[in-house]
C-alpha cells in the first residue's frame, strides 16, 4: 500500500499527551478509509507535526485527519523508504 507523509503546521506547544490523543483519535476511524496511522512525530517549538501512514490514496488521509479535526496542511507520498 502506498505511503504517506502529512504535515501540520500551528501546533506550537503540543504535548506528548496532546500528540497521542491526536494520534489515537486518529487511530479510531482510520479503517473507515483503509487507512493505517503508523507514527507521529511532533515539534513543540515549531509547532510542526509529522504523520507517517500506508493508505489508499492523499484524499483517505485528508479525510480521517478532517474528521478528527486536525487536517494537514501538505500531504506528500513516500514512494521510496529504507
Amino acid at each position: 500500500m502506498p505511503q504517506f507523509m502529512d504535515v501540520h503546521h500551528g501546533m506550537k506547544g503540543i504535548t506528548a499527551e496532546g500528540l497521542r490523543e491526536a494520534h489515537n483519535a486518529d487511530l479510531a476511524i482510520e479503517k473507515d478509509e483503509g487507512v493505517h496511522f503508523e507514527r507521529a512525530w511532533a515539534d513543540p517549538e515549531s509547532g510542526t507535526v509529522y504523520c507517517l501512514s500506508a493508505a489508499p490514496s492523499a484524499e483517505a488521509v485528508q479525510r480521517i485527519h478532517e474528521r478528527t479535526g486536525h487536517a494537514p496542511d501538505e500531504i506528500h507520498p513516500v514512494p521510496l523508504s529504507i
